[in-house]
């Protein structure tokens, strides 16, 4: 997933503290780069680093220097350090795990800046520090290392920070930047170290890598230095581009996305907006637009997904995009990964998504790995004009598979709207015939179960169905009886309600009977052809109802009745 274990490419050259410091003030210098999508410094996708390392390498040094207990000195706490380190990077990653591990953020401190020190001896001592703290022990105990190291000062994107905000005057935020083999990089060990909630009462340790040896142009999204330079990346971002840019959290490039569209933070919109994902490996998404997961339809693909909005009122708008790694499964915790602001100028009363359609919609690699594969439908929407549609899927051996329909549209009863679809399973393939009632959105939903389990079943995959023919009125399919078994086919007829005073054509598929018979007002038996099929006409004269009834072996008397017709009254 993250792109930690290989090379990079060199640059050419979570949480804000909000906090003032005497002597970081002036203006943030850059050279103007107001592009979102073509800067000349791209990340290259290879690797999350600024240099080439080997993480497993460090997990000697990662377990000893952790455990390290000593607060005499810096001096001393360094030489005890790099007890068994051999170059540069071994030393800055003792020093590192050491400080992620050890110093927790200054809570009290940041909210009564006079109970608080930002001197290398006393955060040593105390273990508590804010942002200063933290970056000036680190460059204390680098220079005791022999390792070059400078305090950076600038803004950042984290706790306090509010989408779209503009940054000017003293610097909110300090982290470091570190010199191997003569060239700078990057590193915060705040952010490294863990989180603080968001009113700043409580601080959790919570180790992030993502900030050691951060590459450049992943840094800078919520790193901006006062002092250009910096950046390390030719040519330098603005602090415009900074501004308006979306931020991607660390757990965006931890779980291995690579980019996002749109790359602007605030999106003005005129009822729909369209936010792509790209992933180098399948990701499972959510999201929640003003506090609710709602008014959106979200899609997945192997590298990435799409995700819809149709928000219903005009004004501002809240978008929030969270991630997880596929193979966490229904345990797996979701992370925030970025967010969005809508400023929408018209609402899409056109397309209300229903409260009961669960996202990700249409088929995906989770339907296929759920045990559905080669959808016939592809698309999450499916247009019908006429109100008729139809889902066929590979359906997994071991699994039983049943559909569902609902709709706001409109009120109707549940197990009225079940018989508008009809199922039909011939081998592996299993087949959903719909007819909807009428015009109006509606939710298709497939669900399965294990054929060797009793439970109950669990949800697979759906649809969304939009029909705004206003002529469309069609009937429930007939009552299939329990002895309908699902690798039966009906053709026809498909309405459950049948004219009266008519011959109606039966065509079914029911293998393995002797006998296939319609009974109405009379018995009339359907005859066998060379494609497998029951054929024949039955009158829906002087009868209320017509019954398809199956013989199973030859010369038994008893008839079982596996579907039922009503037949309109006079």
């Amino acid at each position: 997933m993250p792109h930690y274990g290989c090379c990079a490419s060199e640059s050419k050259n979570d949480d804000d503290d909000l906090e003032h410091k005497p002597g970081r003030t002036g203006k943030a210098k850059a050279d103007a780069v107001d592009g979102f999508s073509d800067l000349a410094f791209p990340w290259d996708r290879s690797n999350l680093k600024s240099m080439c390392i080997d993480l497993d390498s460090f997990k000697h040094i990662d377990a000893y220097a952790s455990k390290v207990r000593t607060r005499d000195s810096v001096e001393v706490l360094v030489q005890e350090l790099l007890k068994g380190t051999k170059s540069d990077v071994e030393k800055l990653r003792a020093i590192w795990i050491w400080v992620t591990h050890h110093i927790e953020y200054d809570v009290v401190g940041f909210k009564n800046p006079g109970l608080r020190s930002g001197d290398p001896s006393d955060v040593l001592k105390t273990g508590k520090g804010v942002c200063a703290g933290y970056a000036g022990l680190f460059q204390s105990m680098c220079s005791v290392a022999g390792i070059e190291c400078q305090e950076v000062s600038g803004y950042s994107k984290g706790g306090m920070y509010k989408l779209g905000a503009r940054f000017s005057g003293d610097a909110t935020h300090a982290w470091n930047a570190v010199r191997l083999d003569g060239k700078w990089h990057l590193l915060d060990s705040t952010w490294g170290a863990g989180n603080v909630s968001d009113n700043y009462s409580t601080f959790k340790f919570e180790y992030n890598e993502f900030y050691f040896l951060t590459h450049p142009a992943l840094f800078v999204a919520d790193h901006f230095p006062l002092e250009g330079k910096w950046q390390l990346l030719t040519p330098q971002v603005s602090l415009k581009h900074f501004e308006n840019s979306v931020r991607l959290r660390s757990a965006f490039y931890n779980l291995g996305l690579l980019s996002i569209h749109p790359e602007t933070n605030i999106i003005q919109s005129d009822g729909n907006t369209t936010i792509t994902v790209k992933s180098s490996s399948p990701v499972l998404f959510m999201h929640n637009l003003n506090g609710e997961q709602r008014d959106g339809l979200m899609t997945l693909t192997p590298d990435g997904m799409k995700l819809d909005i149709y928000p219903q009122q005009t004004g501002k708008h809240s978008l929030v995009i969270y991630a997880k790694a596929s193979s966490s499964g229904d345990e797996g915790k979701y992370s925030h990964v970025c967010e969005y602001q809508f400023q929408c100028k018209a609402a899409s009363r056109d397309m209300s998504i229903p409260e009961e359609l669960s996202n990700p919609v249409g088929p995906s690699w989770l339907t296929e790995r759920k045990g559905l594969s080669q959808p016939s439908q592809c698309s999450p929407v499916v247009h019908t004009s006429d109100g008729r549609c139809s889902f066929s899927f590979q359906v997994a051996g071991h699994l039983d598979v049943m559909a569902t329909l609902s709709t706001a549209s409109f009120s109707v009863p549940e197990n009225e709207l079940r018989r508008h679809i009809f199922q039909s399973r011939r081998g592996e393939r299993v087949d959903f015939k719909v007819q909807l009632p009428r015009a109006g959105l509606y939710v298709f939903g497939v669900y399965g179960k294990d054929k060797a389990e009793t439970g109950n079943y669990s949800f697979l995959c759906n649809y969304l169905i939009s029909c705004t023919n206003p002529t469309v009125r069609w009937p429930v399919y007939p009552l299939a009886y329990t002895t309908w078994k699902k690798d039966y086919e009906l053709v026809e007829p498909l309405a459950g309600v049948l004219p009266a005073n008519r011959e109606v054509q039966f065509k079914v598929r029911i293998p393995d009977v002797s006998m296939v018979s319609v009974r109405g007002r009379d018995m009339q038996d359907l005859v066998l052809d060379a494609d497998g099929f029951w054929t024949g006409h039955c009158s829906t004269a002087g009868c209320t109802d017509l019954k398809v009834m199956i013989t199973v072996n030859p010369g038994d008397q008893m008839y079982s009745s596996v579907l039922n017709y009503r037949v309109e009254s006079h």
